[in-house]
């Protein structure tokens, strides 16, 4: 199946280049809500289903035993952009275990976000494993590790008692199987598997609902959703999309970006999962997908809809500050909803 043209990119008057995609939303039974492309096709969702991964952390009481605060529950489903209060949270969440950035095993970057990369430079610092955009998650197995009594060396492999019990939980939440001819490697080291839209969709319908888990889980899902809705700056950061989305619409939307064009959220009000696929991996086209998908989905006020309406088309500007083009939804995406006109 050749998936559609779901996003346009705009210069002058002309339609400069397209996106192809597809998109699953279901609810928390498995019932289809709209389905673009081909949902069944088998993706890595990479950094997307950080939130899931947090489940057992928070589900096991392990958390409440180290202390974490809603903050640093927040940024261990971050894909963040390394900036000051990041790095130290990430820093913050080991020393409550007893750990410190040694014990990282993510790998060291440059901070993604670009003031915080020149202020870090200014001062002639160097990037540590803390400004990883995975550095929340990690500091967080390797908590479920201490909390588990086991030695969080080489927590990052697919054998070890963490990642063995993620999988678990990501496996129940979304139905698919993670056995290790779905498995790839994550830029950050972790195992990833490959699962179709539809799959994804499921787990994070469960995930904002609660439908299907146990009570222990149903919680823990909710605590993670409250913290990311309060905290939201920990998830991304400044400018980020993410970031951008969960300040105007707190605990409506949980959005969450993966590497190579997914996207996935849950809006729990409807009882709704979404997961999406840019074919080509361009981050700016899922995440105008996204945007699209609840302007259209959500019932929002002039103040919400405004904000999501400007992260639905966003404006394209050189570098002299001139309005060039725009990047949005094209017409397969459009035609799958009725316009709205809420108040």
């Amino acid at each position: 199946m050749v998936n559609p043209f779901l996003i346009e990119v705009t210069r002058g008057s002309l339609i400069e280049s397209r996106h192809r995609g597809g998109v699953a939303i279901v609810d928390a039974d498995g019932t289809p809500v709209l389905s673009l492309g081909d949902v069944e096709r088998r993706v890595y969702p990479r950094s997307a289903v950080k939130a899931i991964q947090a489940l057992p952390l928070v589900e096991s009481g392990i958390a409440d035993r180290f202390g974490l605060s809603d903050v640093e529950i927040a940024l261990t489903c971050a894909s963040h952009s390394g900036e000051e209060k990041h790095a130290a949270t990430a820093a913050s969440i080991l020393a409550k275990a007893g750990r410190d950035a040694s014990c990282l095993e993510c790998g060291a970057h440059w901070p993604s976000g670009e003031a915080a990369n020149r202020a870090l430079a200014a001062t002639g610092g160097q990037p540590s494993a803390l400004h990883n955009n995975c550095s929340g998650k990690h500091s967080g197995f390797i908590c479920l590790s201490c909390g588990l009594d086991e030695d969080p060396k080489g927590y990052v492999t697919a054998q070890h008692l963490v990642q063995k019990t993620v999988r678990r939980v990501l496996e129940d939440l979304t139905g698919a199987p993670h056995t290790e001819a779905e498995r790839g490697t994550d830029g950050c080291s972790i195992p990833t598997y490959a699962i179709p839209l539809s799959a994804l969709a499921l787990g994070f319908a469960r995930f904002g609902t609660g439908d299907g888990l146990s009570g222990e889980r149903r919680i823990a899902a909710g605590r993670i959703r409250r913290a990311v809705a309060q905290h939201p700056f920990m998830v991304a950061g400044t400018d980020r999309f993410d970031t951008k989305l969960m300040e105007c619409l707190g605990e409506r939307a949980f959005v969450k970006s993966g590497a190579e064009g997914v996207y996935c959220a849950t809006l729990p009000e409807l009882g709704y999962g979404i997961a999406l696929k840019i074919d080509d991996g361009t981050p700016r086209a899922s995440a105008v997908v996204m945007a699209t998908l609840i302007q259209h989905l959500l019932s929002l006020s002039d103040v919400e809809r405004t904000q999501v309406e400007a992260l639905a088309r966003p404006v394209l500007k050189n570098w002299n500050g001139i309005e060039v083009g725009h990047v949005q939804p094209g017409a397969a995406l459009l035609r799958s909803f009725p316009k709205r006109y809420d108040s």
